[in-house]
């Protein structure tokens, strides 16, 4: 079986890349003035326009269109690892994937999500074991990132009004279209996007991120898309911007 496409849109990091170190069959997306250099580390690369760079939203719009009838796995280039959830004795463990076990999980989850009759799949973010519980397998509104995100034939698109915030918006559009989306929560990834260079670090700032959020909360109203609040133990987090915003899917279900 072939496996789909697994892209991974890169930006100023020939030599800050990882994630071909975990696995090996990434194809990094890079623009044509950046090519040499990725090609120079001995990296797959595929070639985009230079005028697609600058927004990560219209660079996986770019990467999504030459995919339009086919799956493709969009991946960022700063991967460490993949682990799946595994029963250890009273407890569960995260255990790191192999290159052919990460082709397992990617055959597996385009046939979930088939079988689920969802177009977007993806993995858990969160690496604590407290994220994880056996009883909640699967979450069929929960938020993808843009990190790991499997389209089966895409037909929806990134805003590329609110690149900061492109990754919940096409969790709120799939929602809203398909009515599900897949996360398989048995798996997570670690990667390191806001300590790295390059990527959406060169253009991510506070002051980006709080017009980004308040562009993506009028889209789709403040019932749906939240700021997160904290608990009263921890009444200085109200006091600052957390640029990850709470989402609210108004559908019944995990």
């Amino acid at each position: 079986m072939s496996l789909p496409a697994v892209i991974s849109p890169s930006y100023k990091r020939a030599t800050l890349a990882r994630t071909h170190l975990i696995y090996p069959e990434v194809v990094y997306c890079v623009s044509e003035k950046e090519v040499d250099e990725y090609i120079d580390q001995g990296l797959s690369v595929m070639e985009c326009p230079n005028e697609a760079e600058g927004n990560i939203a219209r660079k996986r719009n770019w990467i999504l269109d030459q995919y339009r009838d086919e799956d493709v796995l969009l991946i960022d280039d700063d991967i460490e690892h993949i682990a799946r959830w595994v029963k250890d004795e009273d407890d569960y463990r995260p255990k790191r994937l192999n290159p052919e076990e990460i082709d397992d999980l990617i055959n597996e989850g385009f046939h979930l999500c088939k079988e689920f009759g969802a177009r977007l799949w993806g993995i858990q973010m969160l690496t604590d074991r407290f994220s994880y519980s056996e009883a909640i397998p699967f979450g069929l509104k929960s938020f993808i990132s843009g990190a790991f995100s499997g389209f089966i034939k895409p037909e929806l698109r990134y805003d590329e009004s609110i690149p900061l915030k492109e990754d919940y918006d096409m969790q709120i559009q799939q929602c809203n279209k398909y009515r599900k989306l897949l996360r398989l929560n048995m798996f997570n990834m670690k990667k390191n996007d806001h300590l790295n260079k390059g990527g959406c670090a060169v253009y991510r700032t506070t002051l980006r991120e709080q017009e980004q959020f308040d562009l993506f909360r009028l889209k789709w109203g403040s019932k749906i898309v939240q700021t997160d609040k904290g608990g009263k133990k921890n009444k200085a987090k109200k006091k600052q911007f957390d640029i990850n915003p709470v989402i609210k899917i108004p559908i019944n279900g995990i």
